[in-house]
C-alpha cells in the first residue's frame, strides 16, 4: 500500500487519510505514474497530468457539444487551473479528512465540482446530446426527402417529355403500307386526296362553256350528275354535312343561324365569337377522323375547321380569308405536297406532309349571291374558278402526281335568282311581337314566347299559306321526312319555308310597299337555302385519282352529300366513324356520260320577275288571242303541244313533272284571259279614280 508524509513529518498510509473510493482513484493515479517521476513533490499535479486532464476535457468537449450550436462556451483546464487543484490539495492536508474527501472530488471532476453538480451536468449534456441527434436525425431526414422529391419531380418532368416526345414522333409518322405507297420518282406518296369545294357552284354551270378544265376532268374520272345538299341548303350545315356524314339534325349545326334553348346561345356564321366554340359542332369531322388514325390532314378554311372539335387540332389550319386570291390558294395546296414525305431526308416530325387536304373556295357563292347566278358578273367568277383547278391539276402533272393524288371537287349547294316581286312581307304571316327568336333565312325558324301559343300560330300562318303558294309551313312534327330536320332542339318548331326564288323579309330590312313603289331592287339577287332536291339547289362532285379506278368518264346515280364522308376515308385508308352515309369505295358507275341512255343535261329555269312581265310583253288583241287559239287546237289535235306552261310567278318544275298532262289550248286561253283581266284590274285600281269601282272589269 502507498504511504505518503503529512505536514508533522508522519507517515502516513493511504487508508488512514482517505475513503475507499479515495483510496481507488489515488492508487490508480500512483500506478499510471509508477516508475516516473519528474521531480515534483508527491501530490501535486505534473505536467502530464495537465496533458491528461486537458485531451480527457477536450474529448469531452467534443462529444457533448457543437461550438456555438447551444450558445455554450466550451470549458478548458490548462496548467493554472492544475495549479490551482494542487494548492487546494495541499490546504486539504492541513484543515483534516473532510477537506481531503472534497479536494479528491474536485480531483476526480477535474474542474473543482461537487457529486450533484456533476450528475446536474452530466444530466443536462445527455439531454443536449439527445437534442442535438435527435435535430441532427430531423434535419438529415428533410434533407434526405427533400432530395428525393427534387429527383422525383426531376424523373416525372422526364418521363413527360421523354412521352410527348412519342407522341408526336407516333403522330407525325404515319401508317407506311409499302403496297400502298408509290414514288413520284423523287419520293414515296401516302394515300393522298385533295378536297375542293366550290361554294355555290350550282350542277348545270357546267353546262354554260364557261368550264373547260372541270368538263374535261369529268371526262377522265367519276361523277353523277349532280349531287344532292342536305336540308336546309346553306353553307355552314352542308360543309359540316360533308365532313361527317351526318345529317344536319345529328350534328347540331342546323342552320347558318340559330338559337339553342339549352345552352341560351345564339349560333350566327360569320362571328367567330358566336361560332367557333366547340360544344356546337358534333359528329366527327374527317380531319378529326384522320388525324386519331395518325393521318395528318391540312384544312384550307374549311367551315368548323377552326373550332377546336374534341381537342383535336389538324397539322395545319387556314383561317377563314374571304379576300384571297385563288391562285394563292393553289400555292398553299402544292406547297403542302412539296414537304418532305415520312421517308425523305429532311423530314421534320412537326411539318409533316399532309395526306388530307380540303380547300374551301368561296368566291362563286358570293358572287352568285350580289349579281345573282344569271348575271354577267357570276360568268366571269366561274370562270376563274376553273382557272384555279387548271392551275392545280397542271402542278400536279408537274410533280408527276396525276396518277398518284387523288382530286376530289364538290360544291355545297346551287343557287336560285330572287327579285323584289318575289319577296313576301313577314309582317302579313305571323306578328313578329308573338316570338321570342326568328332562326335562318331564307327559311324563317319561329320560336314562340309562350309554346302554349304553338299550334294556334301554326293555323294561322297556315291558313296564311292556303293562298300564298310560294311558302310551306311545318311544325316540326309533320316536317316531310326526306328532310331530315326534326329530331334536334335547336330547330325551332315552327317553320315558314319558302319556295325556290322566293324570298320572305321584315320591314326593318326590306319594305315591300316602299320598294314596289321606289322600283327598289331587293338584294341580295341570289339565294339558296331552298327545298334541298330541288333543281335549283344541286352540286356537283366529280373525282379522279388512284381511289377511283374507273373508266375515264364514269357515271354514278346521284348521291346525297351525307356520302361524301365516308368516301373521303376510303380515299386515305381511314376508318369512318358512324354516320348517316351509306356509300363506300369503289363506286360502282352505272355507264358513261356518253352513253345514248344517259339523261341529257338540265338547265333548270330561275323563277320570271312578275313585276316585269307585263311591262314587256305586248298584249294581244282579242282577235289574235282566238286566231292562236285556233291555231293551237290545231298542233294539239296532231300532238305538237306537249310541253308543259311555266307560271310567271313560279320556278320551272322538277323534271319529274315533265310527264304530266299537257294543257289544251282552251285552258291555256282561259289562264291568259284571267292574267289579262289580273292586269286590267291592277292597272285600274292604281291608276283611275274610285279605285276603279265603276269600271266593269273584262
Amino acid at each position: 500500500m502507498s504511504s505518503f508524509h503529512n505536514d508533522e513529518g508522519h507517515e502516513r498510509s493511504v487508508s488512514d487519510t482517505f475513503s475507499a473510493d479515495e483510496r481507488t482513484l489515488y492508487e490508480g493515479s500512483t500506478a499510471d505514474d509508477e516508475g516516473y517521476d519528474d521531480g515534483r513533490p508527491s501530490g501535486e499535479l505534473s505536467d502530464r497530468d495537465h496533458d491528461i486532464l486537458e485531451s480527457e476535457d477536450e474529448r469531452e468537449r467534443l462529444l457533448t457539444q457543437k461550438p456555438g450550436f447551444f450558445g455554450n462556451k466550451s470549458v478548458k483546464i490548462g496548467k493554472n487551473e492544475g495549479k490551482k487543484a494542487a494548492g487546494k490539495a495541499k490546504r486539504g492536508r492541513k484543515t483534516g479528512n473532510e477537506d481531503s474527501s472534497s479536494l479528491m472530488y474536485e480531483m476526480e471532476d477535474r474542474i473543482g465540482l461537487s457529486s450533484s453538480s456533476v450528475s446536474r451536468n452530466s444530466s443536462e449534456s445527455d439531454e443536449q446530446r439527445l437534442l442535438a441527434t435527435s435535430t441532427q436525425r430531423k434535419s438529415r431526414r428533410k434533407r434526405i426527402w427533400r432530395r428525393f422529391i427534387i429527383h422525383g419531380v426531376i424523373v416525372i418532368v422526364f418521363l413527360i417529355l421523354v412521352f410527348a416526345v412519342y407522341r408526336i414522333s407516333v403522330r407525325s409518322k404515319p401508317k407506311i403500307n409499302a403496297a400502298a405507297m408509290v414514288s413520284n420518282g423523287t419520293s414515296l406518296f401516302a394515300p393522298t386526296t385533295i378536297l375542293i369545294s366550290l361554294d355555290g357552284f350550282r350542277a348545270d354551270f357546267l353546262y354554260r362553256d364557261l368550264t373547260p378544265t372541270l368538263n374535261k376532268f369529268i371526262e377522265n374520272g367519276i361523277s353523277p350528275k349532280y349531287m344532292l345538299p342536305s336540308f336546309p341548303s346553306v353553307t355552314f350545315p352542308n360543309h359540316y354535312t360533308m365532313a361527317t356524314g351526318l345529317y344536319p339534325e345529328a350534328h347540331g349545326v342546323v342552320g347558318n343561324s340559330f338559337w339553342d334553348p339549352a345552352l341560351q346561345k345564339e349560333f350566327y356564321y360569320t362571328d367567330p365569337n358566336r361560332s367557333l366554340q366547340p360544344f356546337w359542332w358534333g359528329g366527327e369531322p374527317l380531319w378529326v377522323t384522320a388525324e386519331r388514325q395518325n393521318v395528318r390532314s391540312a384544312i384550307h378554311m374549311w367551315p368548323g375547321s377552326e373550332a377546336h372539335i374534341s381537342h383535336i387540332e389538324p397539322a395545319y389550319v387556314d383561317k377563314f380569308n374571304g379576300s384571297e386570291v385563288l391562285p394563292l390558294k393553289v400555292d398553299r395546296i402544292l406547297g403542302l405536297l412539296d414537304m418532305p414525305g415520312p421517308l425523305d431526308v429532311g423530314v421534320r416530325a412537326d411539318q409533316p406532309r399532309p395526306q388530307l387536304i380540303a380547300a374551301y373556295v368561296p368566291n362563286v357563292d358570293s358572287d352568285g349571291h350580289k349579281y345573282g347566278p344569271n348575271s354577267t358578273e357570276i360568268r366571269s367568277t366561274i370562270q376563274a374558278a376553273d382557272d384555279m383547278l387548271a392551275l392545280l391539276l397542271v402542278g400536279l402533272q408537274q410533280r408527276n402526281l396525276t396518277d398518284i393524288v387523288n382530286v376530289v371537287v364538290v360544291s355545297d349547294h346551287g343557287m336560285a335568282t330572287t327579285d323584289a316581286s318575289r319577296v313576301i312581307q313577314l309582317e302579313d304571316l305571323v306578328n313578329p311581337n308573338d316570338f321570342e327568336h326568328v332562326d335562318g333565312w331564307p327559311l324563317f325558324g319561329l320560336r314562340p314566347k309562350n309554346i302554349k301559343d304553338l299550334e294556334h300560330l301554326y293555323q294561322q300562318v297556315a291558313k296564311k299559306a292556303e293562298s300564298i303558294p310560294s311558302i310551306e309551313v311545318y311544325l316540326k312534327s309533320n316536317m316531310p321526312e326526306r328532310y331530315h330536320f326534326a329530331n334536334n332542339e335547336r330547330i325551332a318548331p315552327l317553320w315558314i319555308i319558302p319556295k325556290a326564288g322566293w324570298a320572305i323579309a321584315d320591314k326593318a330590312d326590306f319594305d315591300v310597299e316602299e320598294a314596289k313603289k321606289n322600283g327598289d331592287q331587293y338584294n341580295p339577287r341570289g339565294v339558296h337555302g331552298y327545298d334541298h332536291e330541288h333543281p335549283l339547289m344541286r352540286a356537283i362532285f366529280v373525282a379522279r385519282g388512284p381511289a377511283f379506278p374507273h373508266k375515264p368518264n364514269s357515271r354514278v346515280e346521284p348521291f346525297q352529300n351525307t356520302e361524301l364522308y365516308n368516301i373521303i376515308c376510303d380515299s386515305i385508308g381511314v376508318e369512318p366513324a358512324s354516320n348517316n352515309g351509306t356509300l363506300r369505295l369503289p363506286l360502282k358507275p352505272v355507264g358513261l356520260h356518253t352513253d345514248p341512255e344517259t339523261p341529257p343535261n338540265e338547265t333548270p329555269s330561275d323563277p320570271v320577275e312578275t313585276s316585269s312581265f307585263f311591262a314587256t310583253t305586248t298584249l294581244p288583241s282579242l282577235s289574235s288571242l282566238m286566231a292562236s287559239a285556233s291555231g293551237l287546237e290545231d298542233a294539239s289535235a296532231s300532238g305538237q303541244l306537249n310541253a308543259p306552261i311555266t307560271t310567271p310567278t313560279t320556278s320551272a318544275p322538277p323534271a319529274a313533272s315533265s310527264s304530266s298532262e299537257p294543257e289544251s289550248w282552251w285552258q291555256w286561253l282561259t289562264h291568259k284571259a284571267d292574267g289579262v283581266e289580273e292586269w286590267v284590274d291592277g292597272f285600274l285600281h292604281k291608276h283611275l279614280p274610285n279605285n276603279g269601282e265603276d269600271t266593269p272589269s273584262l
